[in-house]
């Protein structure tokens, strides 16, 4: 008998923020990252780009905010029903204006975060909340591989406790609203911290000056392990 043929590799969704297209900190986000996810065959000239070293992992994802984490779907053929369910998830919110945010170091990392506290009555949180809830019937459990990195993080228990429950240990009370502007920067470098930060101020500057209104939840899809994440379907709010 011959051997069966390898499985396709799983293809993984993810739910996200992401600025309208019209809006400048979508353009600013996508030139900072040299990614445009939602125009895979667009083009960015990379030299002499300062922050090209350190932005591998989030170049990747594209520019976002993370709602709900990727995940493979526990019925394969059930993208569409995902996004039927997605889509009257986004229909019951409303239209909301999104806090001032600023450059920060976040988990090692550099990122756009609110500039103060977000409740968590927040129309934003509360979105964020309702994505992970709402949908995570689709959600496969972890693989091996994906449980085995995680535990490897040292994952505090509450952590530990959302992973197992819900497949991400940054969710609910833990969630924190941040768009991802670097890989982990190494801690003993504080110069390139302060390059990078400095830089991504001067960039952002313009951008963040304007009032940023949150119209829709992004559906991001990865075809394959190590592919580019693409934003695939922008699903309006209500009203």
């Amino acid at each position: 008998m011959s051997p069966s043929p390898p499985a396709e590799p799983a293809a993984r969704y993810a739910f996200y923020f992401a600025p309208e297209p019209g809006h400048p900190l979508w353009e600013a986000g996508c030139t900072w990252l040299l990614r445009d996810p939602s125009r895979p065959e667009r083009r960015f000239a990379e030299d002499g780009v300062p922050q090209r070293d350190w932005i591998e992992a989030p170049r990747r994802y594209g520019f976002h905010a993370t709602l709900k984490a990727p995940m493979r779907l526990r019925d394969p053929a059930a993208r569409g029903a995902l996004v039927q369910a997605a889509a009257r998830l986004a229909r019951a919110h409303m239209p909301f204006r999104v806090p001032a945010l600023g450059i920060a170091l976040h988990r090692g990392f550099l990122a756009l975060q609110p500039l103060a506290p977000l409740s968590r009555h927040h129309p934003l949180h509360r979105l964020a909340d309702g994505v992970v809830t709402g949908l995570d019937a689709f959600r496969a459990p972890p693989s091996p591989e994906e449980r085995a990195r995680q535990q490897g993080k040292g994952l505090a228990p509450r952590q530990q406790a959302l992973f197992e429950r819900w497949g991400y240990p940054w969710v609910l009370d833990a969630w924190r609203f941040h768009i991802t502007l670097s890989d982990e920067l190494p801690p003993q470098q504080l110069g390139v911290h302060a390059r990078l930060r400095q830089l991504a101020r001067a960039h952002f500057a313009a951008a963040l000056a304007e009032p940023l209104v949150c119209r829709s939840l992004c559906l991001f899809e990865q075809a394959a392990p190590g592919e580019p994440f693409v934003l695939s379907e922008r699903l309006p709010f209500g009203g």
